[in-house]
């Protein structure tokens, strides 16, 4: 797949960007595309955004990077994050390449699923700590607002830089459907919605991000819902917890939410059982450097579902699935993480 004229900036209104903040974005030494073989990916060459200044750092808060670029001929299957939960726009296809322009016009389509750009890097500050949020749909965001920036990583996010300004960001490694210990395989012949599962993309989407301080996993409802015993997710996050700490890396575990009740498989009482059995485990080991229980955040003593005030769905309204929460759940659990356990020394 090759592609050219990327560019960066500070998104404007829809599709606009900034009048003059637009920088393009280079490859290897200079070069305006880059070929990327089937499963590879790259970095570009440093760009410099001059709106980037110490002066205008609270105005940017809460800002948008608007990344622009043109796919040359057909790109053949493509990478996405499927719920990306924020409005991109597209051209129309065969429209050419439009990356430079600042204002929306050529850009009347849109789209809530990010394609092709994987992460972006910063240089920032010495001393930041990175923590990454992993797991699936509930870390992804399923049921939050629309371009809201509310999913539960954003909540924390937004508390640490309240309360530490630029001493730590907040990275979210959430892939709805994930598991931590399944599918396997996971291939081209054999796809699955959810991604490799947790133990098999550790290393490549969270482990190998620059500055890495802690790691806050919050999974397994996936797992169970599909049939897998308490025994089998239990020994899957023991193993994630190893590989974490092989690599010198802080890790807090997060209590699973209840879906008891739901529309969704994880709905019934046998999975409520399992997932209690794993939250006992989480709650009682000393394997971690810190437990946050999003599950006492969120479920209503009453039922043992989610409370109902969780429920209503914030993206597309309605009654909600009963296992993933709204804006109000997530800012719950978002407030449920105590700060101090990201700034402790590890275990």
């Amino acid at each position: 797949m090759t592609l050219d004229d990327v560019f960066a900036g500070l998104q404007g209104a829809a599709a606009s960007v900034v009048s003059g903040t637009n920088r393009r974005v280079t490859f290897n030494g200079g070069r305006n595309a880059i070929t990327l073989p089937p499963g590879q990916s790259a970095f570009s060459d440093p760009v410099a955004l001059p709106l980037v200044t110490r002066a205008s750092l609270a105005l940017l808060d809460g800002r948008k990077l608007a990344v622009s670029f043109h796919v040359v001929e057909s790109s053949g299957p493509m990478t996405w994050h499927a719920k990306a939960l924020q409005t991109s726009y597209v051209s129309a296809p065969g429209a050419g390449s439009h990356g430079a322009e600042e204002s929306d016009a050529a850009f009347p389509f849109s789209t809530t699923s990010w394609y092709f750009l994987d992460a972006v890097e910063a240089r920032v500050p010495d001393g930041l700590r990175v923590i990454a949020c992993f797991g699936d749909s509930i870390t992804d965001g399923t049921g939050s607002t629309l371009n809201g920036d509310d999913r539960w990583p954003d909540i924390l996010s937004r508390r640490l830089r309240a309360a530490s300004g630029s001493r730590f960001a907040v990275v979210n490694a959430g892939i709805g459907g994930n598991r931590i210990t399944g599918p396997n395989p996971y291939d081209t012949k054999t796809p699955f919605a959810g991604g490799p599962s947790a133990l098999d993309r550790l290393d490549r989407d969270v482990l190998s991000l620059s500055g890495l301080s802690t790691i806050i996993w919050l999974e397994g409802i996936n797992d169970l819902s599909s049939g897998a015993s308490a025994e089998a997710v239990i020994d899957g996050i023991k193993e994630g917890v190893r590989r974490i700490r092989a690599h010198g890396t802080r890790i807090l575990m997060g209590t699973i939410t209840s879906a008891l009740g739901s529309t969704a498989a994880a709905g019934t009482a046998d999975v409520d059982a399992r997932r209690q059995a794993v939250n006992a485990f989480i709650r009682s080991s000393d394997l971690f450097d810190g437990v946050i229980d999003f599950d006492a955040a969120t479920r209503d003593p009453r039922t043992g579902g989610l409370r109902p005030e969780f429920q209503p769905n914030s993206s597309i309204g309605g009654p909600g699935d009963g296992l993933h929460p709204n804006r109000a759940g997530y800012l719950a659990m978002g407030n449920a993480v105590d700060v101090k356990l990201l700034a402790a020394p590890r275990k």
